[in-house]
């Protein structure tokens, strides 16, 4: 059974802005009943504001939270803001998501990036030069790509976990890998070499003034245990110890920002 937040709880016990609206300005959707989730997004848009927003979806509780999160972020908000939403800023509205179900925060950014390519009268077919990697849930090189680049994803497990490809026949996880090891490889080529003890300041340095303020302001925080080639050892104070959630800040939040900053091949681990 997967932890969920008190926030996804509530709205997938009492979602919000479920429903069409009547002649809306624009509709998007993603995924498929065949692939067992899929989400209707319709936006009413007024001088550049998104002034109203509903949602239809057939999916698990982390999708229905994920679509109701999502109309609350956009209302209100000019269009040209709304674009600029991520998928990981609605798993963040929501105070994480178990990896397993990442995938529906995923959904939901498609869905919104599809309404506003209906809106602005974009194309929205997918190119013919764009490969197709995973033929059972018709996901392509850069939907892949993208979610690596936007959620620090490492593993074939976490690409499945973020867009479902890979989750099904499993033919495609080789070219996952290919894919991950590729874009990795580049980036690992485009980081200056850290000696060992630039390696330590430069953690410690980020964990000091990154990590540990935005910690702090929810009564948080994290110290540093021990530094071992790329294993980073630490514990968690305050508010964030014992935390259901604190593995999901550990992996999402701390981890991820020394990977972004000092070297995408460092794990934490958390001390008790």
């Amino acid at each position: 059974m997967w932890d969920y937040s008190e926030k996804v709880m509530d709205h997938y016990r009492n979602p919000r802005n479920v429903g069409k609206i009547d002649n809306p300005d624009a509709v998007g959707e993603a995924g498929s009943l065949a692939c067992g989730d899929s989400l209707k997004l319709y936006l009413k848009i007024e001088n550049g504001i998104v002034t109203d927003a509903k949602f239809q979806t057939f999916g698990c509780g982390s999708a229905v939270a994920s679509s109701s999160i999502l109309t609350e972020m956009i209302i209100g908000k000019p269009v040209e803001e709304v674009k600029k939403i991520t998928n990981k800023d609605i798993a963040d509205q929501l105070g994480g998501l178990p990896p397993e179900k990442m995938h529906c925060s995923v959904m939901g950014h498609e869905a919104l990036e599809d309404a506003l390519k209906n809106y602005f009268d974009e194309e929205i077919t997918i190119p013919l030069d764009e490969k197709v990697v995973c033929q059972c849930f018709n996901v392509t090189e850069n939907q892949i790509l993208e979610a690596i680049e936007t959620n620090n994803l490492k593993t074939v497990e976490d690409v499945t976990n973020y867009t479902k490809a890979g989750g099904a026949c499993g033919r495609c996880k080789s070219a996952i890998k290919a894919i991950l090891d590729s874009y990795w490889a580049k980036k690992d080529a485009d980081k200056p070499k850290l000696t060992q003890t630039q390696k330590i300041l430069k953690i410690n340095s980020v964990i000091e003034n990154q990590i540990s303020p935005e910690l702090q302001k929810d009564g948080g925080d994290i110290e540093l245990v021990d530094i071992e080639d790329n294993k980073v050892y630490v514990k968690l104070r305050g508010r964030c110890s014992g935390c259901k959630n604190s593995h999901m800040t550990l992996k999402i939040f701390v981890e991820q920002t020394l990977r972004e900053t000092v070297s995408s091949k460092i794990d934490v681990i958390e001390v008790q």
